[in-house]
């Protein structure tokens, strides 16, 4: 039988439904560009259809070679292992089919062009509206998701530096979301104390949701402060023709076999400075338990633009919906044993600093002996990162982030406790093979942002 080829587009998903209609965007731009091809696309969390859904689709199309593209900005645990353990299981069920996986978007000149667009675009209209300022008195903050991968962090602030030394600003600064630091408020408060005339805040987010209505929600905040500095918001990336080019790209490289991961930089393959305890973890994905769920309520107030209120019960209570409250990380949780194998030797994260300070020399805690002594949970693994992981079965040799709008909010320090601010244990019956993030202690972070009181 000949070889049928289909395309799936897998993103991350968000309550927002105007993030959900962008996204779909992509898959349309990608059919246009690919006439004689199927595309579908799905989520892996709180909007439909899903992943597993998209995939039935192109089967029932007679799709036999799947072209997989994370719809992600750089690869952390959403791209490295979330996306990769659903394409596997549904590859495991159905052997008519093979499901290649392709790279993320990351570090490309396209994305920097088109990111470079957006800034401009702000940087144009405000010197109209509010009077010019040159670039030498401008600071350009560029704001990321944030992961507990550190190359995906780092992979942020590369796209800074590109664009501001490529557009010649005065200065440049990164911040995150969440999960790791600087965190949006302090990132600009500490960027107003600089002596700029002109901040702007641009989102490296592929669309809209709760995170960039946040960012924008504190810049504003922070400009209070400030009345003195104009604080500039630059529209995300959305859209943009050199986007849709960069997707097209990820799809080529898989048919041509050049979908090339950054592994000598992936933690769950080599030792990271600091993440020595991810090397060799499970590949699996934790969305399961929102899987399809949906997004927002369909007769909120915010008519579909979703900034999370919905999970305050007094707003709720305020405009007569029910409170639907979902599974957050908004919170650190206490740390919880988990399962590592083998024993992970603290000993190299000593030079960090941070939450694993000084144990090279001191007895550890009981909480953290728990997890140097916890047993393997027994759970089968579809893949492990380990050194000699093999990952090119499937096309993807590891290479997040991010996304775009990251809802299911990860504030924790990844020893998963999954302490839920609406007072239940998180009993799905399934584990987190994550090591503790190692900087979870950090003045700055890494406490994901709160929606405001």
């Amino acid at each position: 039988m000949a070889e049928k080829l289909g395309i799936m587009v897998c993103g991350h998903g968000s309550r927002n439904q105007n993030a959900a209609k962008e996204f779909a965007v992509i898959a349309e731009a990608l059919r246009a560009r690919n006439p004689d091809m199927p595309v579908e696309y799905g989520y892996l969390e709180f909007c439909n259809p899903v992943i597993s859904a998209g995939l039935d689709s192109l089967r029932e199309q007679g799709v036999t070679r799947v072209l997989a593209v994370p719809g992600m900005l750089f690869a952390a645990g959403h791209a490295k292992n979330d996306i990769p353990s659903v394409l596997n299981t549904y590859q495991a069920q159905n052997p008519g089919m093979v499901v290649n996986y392709g790279r993320e978007l990351g570090i490309d000149l396209k994305m920097i062009r088109a990111a470079g667009d957006r800034i401009q675009a702000a940087v144009d209209e405000a010197n109209e509206t509010l009077g010019f300022v040159e670039k030498h008195d401008t600071l350009l903050m560029v704001v990321g998701r944030g992961s507990s991968d550190p190359d995906a962090n780092s992979n942020a602030t590369k796209v800074m530096r590109m664009l501001w030394e490529g557009m010649g600003f005065g200065w440049g600064e990164t911040c995150y979301s969440g999960v790791t630091f600087p965190l949006v408020e302090p990132g600009l408060t500490h960027a107003a104390k600089l002596g700029y005339k002109r901040i702007v805040v641009f989102p490296y987010f592929l669309f809209t949701g709760v995170l960039v209505k946040r960012i924008y929600s504190y810049t504003d905040e922070v400009a209070a402060r400030y009345p003195e500095i104009q604080f500039v918001k630059a529209s995300y990336l959305n859209d943009h023709p050199l986007v849709l080019d960069a997707f097209q790209d990820r799809v080529k490289e898989i048919l041509e076999g050049a979908a090339v991961m950054n592994c000598q930089m992936c933690k769950y393959r080599e030792q990271v400075l600091g993440f020595e305890a991810d090397v060799g973890q499970p590949q699996e994905s934790h969305h399961h338990h929102v899987e399809g769920i949906g997004g927002g309520l369909e007769n909120c107030p915010c008519k579909g633009d979703c900034d999370a209120s919905c999970r305050d019960p007094d707003f709720c209570r305020e405009h007569g919906l029910p409170w639907t409250p979902l599974h957050s990380h908004a919170d650190p949780a206490p740390l919880k044993p988990v399962p590592v194998e083998p024993s992970f030797d603290y000993a190299p994260s000593f030079t960090l600093g941070g939450k694993y300070a000084g144990l090279k020399d001191k007895t550890p805690d009981a909480d953290l002996q728990a997890v140097m002594d916890a047993p393997s949970s027994g759970k089968a693994a579809q893949h492990e990162h380990g050194p000699n992981c093999g990952c090119g079965h499937h096309d993807h040799d590891h290479g997040h982030g991010h996304h775009h709008d990251h809802d299911h909010q990860h504030g924790h320090d990844h020893g998963h406790n999954h302490g839920h601010a609406h007072g239940h244990s998180h009993g799905h019956g399934h584990d987190h093979h994550h090591a503790p993030y190692p900087h979870a202690d950090h003045p700055l972070g890494p406490k994901s942002m709160q929606k405001k009181k």
